[in-house]
């Protein structure tokens, strides 16, 4: 911190050094005596200006520029090199403030002060030139530049985060894929590999209690039956940690979807297949879970259509699902499956009765365990291909009732048009940061421009008034003096030389007399002498040239 702190002093201290440098040389250049309280306070200024534009820019230009026109009040221009500090200042202040209308008010106020010393001072024309035309484009290029390089700066900055940031979501997005993959593998599982174990456990539970079996047959089957019990122990704890994410978190949670993500799974056309090695049909289970000893019965109504696969597999999966539940939560009880298929949908409905024997007071060997995921992972399928499933207790039974299409309607492609705006999003940001540069570029574009014509139209003045008042040197050979004013108005110009030295106005003349002047020639880079009339009264006195 320290280090930082003496580094920016430095920094700070170079700089005044410098212009303070340019301030004092062209000072001691001038031919009249080092006015030092000038200097002095000039320096004292810009010890304040230069540390202060860090947190103050806009103070520190108009400190800068308060020193420009306290250059005007001096006969001889001093106003230069503190037009470097000016520039300076406003290339940090560009550099260093993100706002762009306060600077240009502050530009203003600027350019109106010195203004206004002109005219309290009643400088020449060139003062006036000067203040319109330099002072404006030491304000503004330089904070254009500093404006520039703050916009760069903050681009690159902002690139380098892009890239953290996109990095950090490729990261996101492969976390996620790879918890959907988990989810879905738990999933196939649980319904598949899950199932079976159940029955597996159910069917040697069933052997076990046959009068034909042996002592030792009726040990193995109980042996079996507590092995595969605690294969499906093991399982449901794979599926746990399947599930489980980063953060030991479960990825489904009540009926928030099998994939972790809130129940924003996957489209439809992009859901594995679960069909099992043996595509087996819903009669085909019913048969096996009957042969296991439960009473299932099966009934369907209306003519079954040509079901999509993937809402075939779900009506197996429900039936599957709601088989299982019943077989673990009501032992004994009598299952009844009514499949209805009509307009265009096929309803599902899968009730259990009362247990026979309650839960609880059955052996924790004799019923397998489950992990409670099932249903959510169930009503998940059957949104995703457009369904809708409901499962709750009824008549001291429980009750499954699922509604699925026959056939999945396919993804509907995406209409640019019809989308609303996304307020957020990055096409908004892009055309948003478009229109702001293509403002900036307006604005960075007008203000020079209007500079450079009123600095165009200050020059076309100043041209006009130094050609107005050319008195040709033909002309000038014909005065004599003794001629009377009128006599010699016709070859005389308009108007009269402004801007005449002050080594030649204070050439001394004849008392009494009042003196003109005009230029020898129009040229504005060509030296031109000066020739001075001078009159007593309405007569001619002198006319001579002076060297310009």
């Amino acid at each position: 911190m320290n280090g930082a702190v003496g580094a920016r002093a430095a920094k700070d201290l170079a700089l005044w050094a410098v212009l303070s440098a340019a301030g004092v040389h062209a000072h001691r250049q001038q031919a009249e005596p080092w006015p030092v309280l000038t200097v002095v306070l000039s320096l004292l200024v810009l010890a304040v200006a230069v540390p202060g534009s860090r947190k103050r820019s806009g103070v520190a230009v108009f400190l800068a520029n308060g020193l420009v026109a306290l250059g005007l009040a001096h006969t001889v221009p001093t106003a230069s090199p503190y037009l470097v500090a000016l520039a300076v200042m406003a290339y940090l202040l560009g550099a260093r403030r993100a706002s762009g209308r306060g600077p240009l008010a502050l530009f203003g106020a600027c350019t109106a002060l010195d203004l206004a010393v002109c005219a309290v001072l009643d400088v020449d024309v060139v003062y006036w030139f000067y203040t319109l035309s330099m002072v404006p484009l030491a304000l503004v290029l330089p904070w254009l530049a500093g404006r520039y390089r703050r916009a760069r700066r903050h681009l690159v900055r902002g690139g380098w985060q892009r890239a953290r940031s996109l990095e950090q979501q490729q990261r996101f997005v492969a976390e996620r894929a790879g918890l959907r993959e988990r989810a879905r593998i738990a999933a196939d599982m649980h319904d598949s590999l899950g199932h079976e174990l159940s029955l597996i456990a159910l069917r040697a539970g069933a052997l076990e209690l046959s009068p034909t079996l042996a002592g030792q047959d009726r040990e193995d089957l109980a042996e079996l039956r507590t092995a595969v019990a605690d294969a499906v122990g093991h399982l449901r704890d794979t599926i746990g940690v399947l599930r489980a994410g980063p953060d030991g978190g479960y990825g489904t949670d009540g009926d928030e979807g099998a994939y972790g993500d809130g129940g924003a799974g996957p489209e439809p056309a992009s859901v594995p297949s679960l069909t099992p090695a043996s595509a087996e049909s819903v009669e085909g289970l019913v048969r096996r879970v009957r042969e296991s000893g439960p009473t299932v019965e099966l009934h369907r109504e209306g003519v079954a259509p040509a079901l999509s696969p993937l809402v075939d597999r779900t009506l197996y999966r429900v039936v599957q699902e709601s088989v299982t539940n019943a077989l673990k939560h009501a032992p004994g009880a009598a299952i009844r499956i009514r499949v209805t298929h009509r307009d265009g949908r096929t309803v599902v409905r899968v009730r259990n009765a009362a247990p026979a024997v309650p839960a609880n007071r059955v052996p924790p060997n004799r019923v397998p365990a489950g992990g409670g995921h099932g249903l959510a992972g169930l009503r998940e399928r059957v949104r995703l291909i457009g369904g809708t499933l409901r499962a709750e207790p009824r008549d001291g039974g429980y009750e499954l009732l699922a509604t699925l299409p026959d056939l999945v309607p396919p993804p509907r492609p995406a209409v640019p048009a019809a989308r609303p705006p996304d307020a957020g999003g990055v096409a908004h940001r892009h055309a948003e940061a478009r229109r702001s540069a293509r403002r900036r570029f307006a604005a960075a574009a007008a203000v020079p421009a209007g500079f450079a014509l009123l600095t165009l139209v200050c020059v076309a003045y100043l041209a006009r008034q130094l050609t107005a008042c050319v008195l040709t040197p033909t002309d000038f050979a014909t005065l004599r003096p003794g001629q009377q004013r009128a006599e010699i108005a016709r070859v005389l110009p308009a108007q009269e030389f402004r801007f005449v030295p002050d080594a030649v106005r204070a050439r001394p003349a004849p008392e009494g007399t009042v003196c003109a002047f005009y230029r020898s020639n129009g040229n504005l880079l060509d030296p031109a002498d000066v020739y001075r009339l001078c009159y007593a009264g309405s007569r001619l006195v002198v006319a001579d040239a002076l060297p310009g």
